[in-house]
C-alpha cells in the first residue's frame, strides 16, 4: 500500500506521549450527571421530605433538579404552600442548601405549570388576540351601529386600535393605490363621527382583545392569566414578582415579618437558582399586542393597517402571503426582544441563567434558542429503530421529535457558543408504569447524536414518605422516581448518561455544514395568520426542509442550522465559516430555499468571494420575502443572484440537485460509519484531535474497519455502559484513518482520536466467540495469551434446566412461589399474586467450567430480560444490565470447577398498578389531569394483560477469543 502524505507527515513528528488525563474518562461534573424536572404537587413540601427526596436522587446519580410547582393532591389543602410566599421561599432555601451539601444544583421554573402567568398578571398585561369587526357604508351615510366587538365576553376588555375605511372599486386596484382612511380618532365611546363620501366603503375595526387563557396545571399561588409575551412592560411587571420574593418580600410588597409566617425571618433573601426555566411556548391564540401596528411600521417599512383587507383575506394571494409573512416575522422579533432577551438579561442581573424551550412559538427558532443561555429541545414519544431483541409495547406513540426537530436547540447552542444543550427527555415515551430502561436508552442516544449534552428527565415528582404507593405522580409519563421499580437499577443508566455527557460537554462542536433555515418559505407558505412552530406540526410546517436535513445526514455529514441573522454575523477565516460562537464550518448549504432577504444573499456572495464555500442544492433562491419596498429589494436581489450564478463552479459557489454528489465536492468528508455501516454519530473536537459518540440504532451488528472523516495517529475506545476503555486498532488505508469497531445492535461507544500522539495502554476488548469444535483438530490452537489449548477443552454452555428461585422483594407478596423454575415469566406461575406483583427475583444456577483459563475471555448472555438484571458470579458483583444486548464479560469471575451464577431481575410496576385498578384502589388522587393515558384520556389499567416478568433467557456462557487478524 502506498503511504499517504498524512501518514508520512505524522511519522515525521515522532511519537508524542499522552498524559493519563488525555486517555482517562473526563472528570465528572455536576452538569455531566442527568437532571430532572421535579414537580412539586401543590408545593406541599416539607424540609424532612425534601431532604429525603434529594438524598435519593443524589445517591442514584442525578446532578440537577428543576422545581416546577403544579396542581396539588386531593384532600391535602392544609399542607399546600402558595407560590413565592415566605414559606415557599423558605422551602426553596432549604432545597438549595441541601443541594449544595449533596453536590447538586437547583433550577426553577419562572412560574408554575405553564406558560408564564399568575395572579399578579393584570388583564392589561394578559395575552392578547386580534378581534375584527366589519361594517359597510355608502356615500352620504353615517354608521348607525356602535363600533364594538360582538363577543360579549370580550367587551369588557377589547380595545379599539384601528378603524380603517377602504373605498371599494369595481376595477382591480393595486393595494398601494387604493383609497383608505384611518378613522380611529373619529370614534368616541363607540360612536363614529364620519360621513362616507361618494362610493361604497368597507370599514374594518381592529380590536385588541384578550385570549383569557389561564395558567395550565397551575400550583397554589400560581393561578391567573397568561402574560403577554410580546409586551416588554407585561414581562417586566411579571418578573418583578420574583424580584420581590427573592429579596425577602411577600408578593403583595409586604415583608416576611408583616406576613408573620411561622419559621420565616423578616426580609430574608434567597439565592437565585442555577437556571430559570421556561417550558415550550403554549400561549394559545395570542396573536396581538399593544403598539403592534406601530412596531410593524417601524420594522417592515409600511403600515399594516393600510392593507387589512389583504391581511385578513382567506384567499392566499401573493400579496396576502407576503403581508402575513411580515406579520409573522414581526411577532417573532417582539417575542425575542420583549420576552426572551428581557428574561435572560434579568436572570443575568441576578447571577442566574435561562433554560428555554423555544419550540411552539411563532418566531425563528434558531434566533429564539440562541437568545438564552441553555437551549432545550424535547422528545415526545418512542422511536422505533428496529433494535434486535428490544421489547416492543403496543401502548406507545411515535416520537414527534426526530433528529431534524431536535437539532434546532443544539444548532443554536453551537453557532452562538453556548456550552450546553439540554433536552426534555422521555416525555410520553410509553404508557405510565410500562417504560423500561431498555426503551429509554435508544432515545437517549438519539438525543446525544442530535447534539444534546445535558439531559433533563420529564420527570420526577416530589413524594412524601407517608404517601401510599405509587406515591405522588404527575400525569405525564415517564416517572423517573424512587417509587418506580426501575429505580432499583437506574444508577447503571445514570452512570451511562454521565459518561456520555462528560465527553459530549468536552471540546467544541465539529459538524460539517451550516444549513440555511428557510423560515421565510415556511412563513410564506402556511395558511392562516398566527403560525406556531410546535413539534407536533413540524412535518406540515417544513416538509422540504426536514427531507433535506435527512438527505444531508444520510449522505454521511452532520450540520447545524443557521438563521438569516446569524449569517449576517458570520465571517470567513482561512476558507472556513466562523459563526459568532467561534465554531468553524466547512461550507454553508442552502437546501432548496425559494425566498431569502437580499442582504443575506449578498452576504453569501461576499463570503464566497472571501474563500468560504457556499452550496445551493435543488435551486437558487428566486425572490425576496415580505411586501414592503418590493421592487427595490428585488432589483438588489436579482443583481446578486446573477453574480452568484456567474461564479458557479468557478470558485467557492457550488450548485447541484444530487445531494451526495454535490456535497462530496466540498472540503467535508462523509462519515462511512453512517453511509456504509448504518451507525449514528456526532463528532466534536478537542485540543489533541476529535471524539465521537457512536450508536448502533439499527437491527444489525457492526464489525469491521471503519474509515473516519478525520485523520488520526491513534485512538481510544470507551464503553459508556460499563466504563471500560482501551486502545483502538487504527490503520491508514488509501489516505484515510480507519478504526476497527465492534458494535452489537443497540450498543454505543465513544471514540477519541489523537492527531500526533500514540496511545500506550492495553488494547480495547475486541472479542469474538471461539468457533465450535466438533472433533479434535490435528494441532492445538493458540489464543491471545499465546498458550496452546486443545479446543475441546472449552465450549459454550447453555445454562438451561432448573434454576433456584426466590423473590428478593415483592409487592404484593407472592404466596407459595416455587423455589426451582425453568426460565420464563414469573407471571405464568400458579402461585397467588405472581401475575400482579412488582418485584425483584433472584435466579441461581451452578455450572462447571473445567478450565476457565482455556479461553481468553467468557461472555455471559442473558437473552431476554424483563426488565433489568444484576449479576453475581461466585458471590462477586459483575454488572447491572439495563438494555439490550443483555450481556457482559465474565471471565475474571470464573473459577475452575463448579461456579454459581445469581441473576436478580426487576420487573416494571405495570402488573401491580393494573391489579390495583382491578381492585378499584383509589390511587388517582390529583386535583387536575388526574392521570391520563398517552392520548390524554382517562383510562383504567385493569384491562392490561400481565407483562412478562423475570429472566426469560436463554442464558449462555460463551468462550471468547481475542479478534486476531492481519491489517493488510
Amino acid at each position: 500500500m502506498k503511504k499517504s502524505l498524512w501518514t508520512i507527515f505524522v511519522a515525521s513528528l515522532g511519537t508524542l506521549s499522552l498524559s493519563a488525563q488525555d486517555i482517562a474518562w473526563p472528570e465528572v461534573t455536576t452538569e455531566a450527571k442527568p437532571a430532572a424536572r421535579w414537580w412539586w404537587m401543590g408545593s406541599a413540601v416539607d424540609a424532612a421530605n425534601l431532604t429525603r427526596n434529594l438524598e435519593d436522587y443524589s445517591k442514584a446519580g442525578m446532578g440537577t433538579l428543576e422545581i416546577t410547582p403544579v396542581y396539588g393532591v386531593q384532600g391535602n389543602d392544609a399542607n399546600e404552600i402558595d407560590f413565592l410566599t415566605p414559606k415557599w421561599m423558605q422551602m426553596l432555601r432549604h432545597t438549595e442548601s441541601e443541594a449544595v451539601r449533596l453536590g447538586m444544583q437547583v433550577d426553577m421554573n419562572t412560574g408554575t405549570g405553564w406558560p408564564f402567568g399568575g395572579p399578579e398578571v393584570s388583564i392589561e398585561d394578559a395575552a392578547c388576540r386580534l378581534l375584527v369587526e366589519e361594517y359597510t357604508l355608502k356615500g352620504g351615510e353615517r354608521l348607525k351601529s356602535k363600533i364594538e366587538v360582538t363577543d360579549e365576553k370580550q367587551r369588557p376588555y377589547a380595545k379599539l386600535v384601528r378603524l380603517m375605511a377602504f373605498k371599494l372599486s369595481a376595477d382591480a386596484v393595486a393595494p398601494e393605490s387604493r383609497i383608505c382612511y384611518d378613522l380611529t380618532d373619529k370614534v368616541s365611546e363607540g360612536k363614529l363621527n364620519w360621513k362616507a363620501s361618494k362610493g361604497e366603503w368597507r370599514l374594518i375595526a381592529a380590536f385588541m382583545g384578550k385570549t383569557l387563557q389561564k395558567v395550565k396545571r397551575a400550583a397554589p399561588g400560581g393561578a391567573g392569566y397568561v402574560m403577554n409575551h410580546f409586551s416588554a412592560k407585561a414581562v417586566s411587571n411579571y418578573l418583578g414578582r420574583f424580584e420581590r420574593a427573592f429579596a425577602g418580600q411577600h408578593s403583595d410588597g409586604a415583608s416576611a415579618a408583616s406576613v408573620g409566617t411561622s419559621g420565616t425571618s423578616a426580609g430574608v433573601s434567597t439565592a437565585y437558582p442555577h437556571n430559570f426555566f421556561n417550558d415550550s411556548y403554549e400561549v394559545y391564540g395570542a396573536d396581538w399586542t399593544d403598539e403592534l401596528f406601530e412596531e410593524f411600521a417601524r420594522r417592515r417599512g409600511y403600515h399594516l393597517e393600510n392593507y387589512l383587507p389583504e391581511f385578513l383575506s382567506e384567499e392566499r394571494t401573493e400579496v396576502t402571503r407576503r403581508i402575513v409573512s411580515d406579520y409573522r416575522e414581526t411577532l417573532g422579533e417582539l417575542l425575542q426582544e420583549n420576552f426572551t432577551r428581557q428574561w435572560t438579561d434579568w436572570a443575568h442581573k441576578h447571577g442566574s441563567r435561562t433554560r428555554n424551550q423555544a419550540h411552539g412559538s411563532p418566531g425563528n427558532l434558531i434566533d429564539l434558542y440562541a437568545t438564552v443561555d441553555v437551549p432545550e429541545c424535547e422528545g415526545f414519544g418512542l422511536s422505533d429503530f428496529g433494535i434486535r431483541g428490544l421489547r416492543r409495547d403496543s401502548l406507545t406513540r411515535p416520537n414527534d421529535s426526530d433528529l431534524s426537530m431536535l437539532k434546532y436547540a443544539s444548532s443554536a447552542a453551537h453557532i452562538s457558543g453556548k456550552p450546553f444543550t439540554t433536552s426534555e427527555t422521555f416525555t410520553w415515551l410509553t404508557e405510565h408504569f410500562r417504560t423500561s430502561l431498555s426503551q429509554c436508552k435508544p432515545d437517549m442516544d438519539l438525543m446525544f447524536i442530535s447534539g444534546v449534552n445535558h439531559s433533563y428527565f420529564h420527570g420526577t415528582t416530589y413524594s412524601p414518605a407517608e404517601a401510599a404507593w405509587p406515591g405522588w405522580k404527575f400525569y405525564a409519563s415517564i416517572d423517573m422516581s424512587p417509587t418506580n421499580s426501575i429505580w432499583r437499577d437506574v444508577p447503571a443508566f445514570f452512570n451511562y448518561i454521565t459518561r456520555c455527557q462528560s465527553f459530549l460537554q468536552m471540546g467544541q462542536p465539529d459538524n460539517d455544514f451550516l444549513v440555511y433555515l428557510p423560515v421565510y418559505d415556511m412563513w410564506n407558505e402556511q395558511e392562516g395568520r398566527l403560525m406556531l412552530f410546535d413539534i407536533h406540526k413540524m412535518a406540515e410546517r417544513a416538509p422540504r426542509f426536514i427531507k433535506a436535513v435527512h438527505r444531508i445526514y444520510d449522505a454521511g455529514y452532520d450540520m447545524d442550522y443557521i438563521s438569516d441573522n446569524f449569517i449576517r454575523n458570520t465571517v470567513c477565516r482561512d476558507g472556513k465559516l466562523l459563526t459568532p460562537g467561534g465554531v468553524a464550518y466547512k461550507a454553508l448549504v442552502v437546501p432548496g430555499a425559494r425566498l431569502m432577504p437580499a442582504d443575506v444573499l449578498e452576504k453569501l456572495l461576499r463570503l464566497a468571494d472571501e474563500g468560504a464555500t457556499v452550496v445551493f442544492l435543488e435551486q437558487y433562491p428566486e425572490d425576496v420575502p415580505g411586501f414592503g419596498a418590493l421592487s427595490a429589494r428585488r432589483a438588489e436581489f436579482n443583481k446578486t443572484l446573477e453574480q452568484l450564478r456567474q461564479r458557479e463552479g468557478k470558485g467557492h459557489v457550488l450548485f447541484g440537485t444530487d445531494y451526495a454528489a454535490t456535497l462530496k465536492t466540498t472540503a467535508a468528508v462523509p462519515e462511512a460509519m453512517k453511509t456504509t455501516f448504518g451507525l449514528r454519530s456526532i463528532r466534536r473536537s478537542h485540543p489533541e484531535g476529535h471524539h465521537y459518540f457512536i450508536s448502533a440504532l439499527k437491527s444489525e451488528d457492526t464489525e469491521g474497519w471503519i474509515p473516519l472523516a478525520v485523520q488520526a495517529r491513534s485512538a481510544m475506545l470507551y464503553n459508556p455502559m460499563d466504563g471500560t476503555s482501551g486502545k483502538a486498532r487504527v490503520r491508514q488505508n488509501e489516505g484515510r484513518t480507519e478504526v476497527f469497531m465492534q458494535l452489537a445492535s443497540g450498543e454505543s461507544v465513544i471514540l477519541k482520536t489523537f492527531d500526533s500522539s500514540d496511545v500506550s495502554v492495553p488494547e480495547y476488548g475486541y472479542w469474538r466467540p471461539m468457533p465450535e469444535v466438533k472433533s479434535a483438530p490435528a494441532k492445538p490452537r493458540t489464543v491471545k495469551n499465546k498458550r496452546a489449548v486443545a479446543p475441546e477443552e472449552v465450549k459454550s454452555l447453555l445454562l438451561d434446566g432448573h434454576w433456584g428461585f426466590r423473590f428478593v422483594e415483592a409487592v404484593p407478596a407472592v404466596e407459595s412461589a416455587p423455589d426451582s423454575v425453568a426460565l420464563g415469566s414469573w407471571t405464568e406461575f400458579a402461585a397467588k399474586g405472581a401475575k400482579n406483583t412488582m418485584a425483584t427475583a433472584c435466579y441461581t444456577i451452578t455450572f462447571t467450567v473445567k478450565n476457565p483459563g482455556a479461553a481468553a475471555e467468557w461472555m455471559l448472555d442473558l437473552g431476554d430480560v424483563r426488565e433489568s438484571a444484576r449479576i453475581r458470579i461466585n458471590g462477586q458483583e459483575v454488572a447491572t444490565l439495563i438494555a439490550v444486548p443483555y450481556r457482559c464479560l465474565a471471565g475474571k469471575y470464573l473459577r475452575a470447577g463448579v461456579n454459581t451464577l445469581e441473576v436478580e431481575v426487576t420487573n416494571l410496576p405495570a402488573n401491580r398498578i393494573s391489579d390495583m385498578d382491578r381492585r378499584n384502589v383509589n390511587w388517582r388522587i390529583y386535583k387536575d389531569a388526574n392521570i391520563v393515558n398517552i392520548h390524554y384520556q382517562r383510562d383504567n389499567y385493569g384491562k392490561w394483560e400481565p407483562m412478562p416478568s423475570g429472566l426469560l433467557g436463554p442464558v449462555r456462557l460463551m468462550p471468547m477469543e481475542f479478534f486476531e487478524f492481519v491489517s493488510f
